[in-house]
């Protein structure tokens, strides 16, 4: 348990998001998607010390812990690194999916909408 710890980078990026997320373009990205996504980041190894967060584009919020309002539409798994790559436009979701750098459960449709456009431009990280 000493991996879950340590701070993600996820942490920071996520934080950045919730403002990104109530800025006009974040608003019509909540109109256009509202789908609602479930996001397991483990430090190194997917499935072990997962921290778990709710990206809700129905609601324009997003929170640390389950989901508890029925399903997300997808949920995804990943390292803190890979999520990190994902997030910044350094890996393309598909390819990431094709070689096991996520996992995903969920509706197959509400996934292909994850791309990198719904996260903020990075700033610092």
């Amino acid at each position: 348990m000493a991996d879950s710890a340590k701070q993600l980078k996820a942490d920071a990026f996520l934080e950045q998001m919730k403002v990104h997320i109530t800025s006009d373009f974040g608003k019509e990205l909540t109109k256009k998607i509202a789908l609602v996504y479930q996001f397991n980041i483990a430090p190194k190894k997917i499935g072990i010390n997962e921290e778990i967060y709710v990206v809700d584009l129905k609601k324009g919020e997003i929170r640390k812990g389950p989901y508890t309002d029925g399903k997300p539409d997808a949920t995804f798994s990943f390292t803190d690194e890979d999520f990190i790559k994902l997030a910044t436009g350094k890996m393309n979701p598909q390819v990431a999916f094709m070689r096991g750098a996520i996992k995903i459960s969920g509706s197959l449709s509400a996934a292909q909408k994850f791309t990198p456009d719904i996260f903020p431009k990075p700033s610092k990280l």
